[in-house]
């Protein structure tokens, strides 16, 4: 997946140390560039989706992604994911949680190119809460996703 050269992700502090849950950080990861490709695509059914997303994240991203294309906006700007915290149930279930600051990316109308450069809000904080599940490909899939805009965790 390579996003335009107008769109950056820097995701801060995401290797443990520990290669199980390095694995899953990188698919999780993968997952949220996957969201961010499909926007800037403007393909809320692209196959990135569906190689790192399945069940209810799936269906929630797709539509997310339908919701801005259908505003004819994208993207530019960069993100930050950081605070990531990470859980292993036993070898094939995991929950990554992780704040996005979102206070340097703007929609961008996809006809006339042009950002809206809006003033950051506390709505400017993603607090994200993931599960994914290992599939028979070794993938590691965000199957469940949760966002809340404006979290107090993310903000301070």
């Amino acid at each position: 997946m390579t996003l335009p050269d107008d769109v950056k992700e820097d995701f801060e502090g995401w290797k443990a140390g520990d290669a199980a849950e390095d694995a899953v950080l990188a698919d999780a990861g993968r997952a949220q560039t996957a969201v961010t490709y499909a926007v800037t695509q403007g393909d809320p059914n692209s196959a990135a989706l569906a190689f790192y997303q399945a069940g209810t994240a799936l269906a929630g991203s797709r539509a997310w992604v339908k919701s801005i294309v259908d505003a004819d906006l994208t993207y530019s700007g960069s993100v930050r994911y950081h605070a990531v915290k990470i859980s292993l149930f036993g070898k094939k279930s995991a929950n990554v949680s992780y704040c996005a600051d979102e206070t340097e990316a703007f929609n961008k109308n996809r006809k006339t190119q042009k950002v809206d450069r809006v003033p950051p809000t506390s709505d400017s904080y993603v607090l994200y809460s993931t599960r994914l599940e290992l599939n028979s490909n070794g993938v590691w899939q965000t199957t469940k996703l949760e966002s809340q805009r404006g979290n107090k965790a993310c903000t301070a």
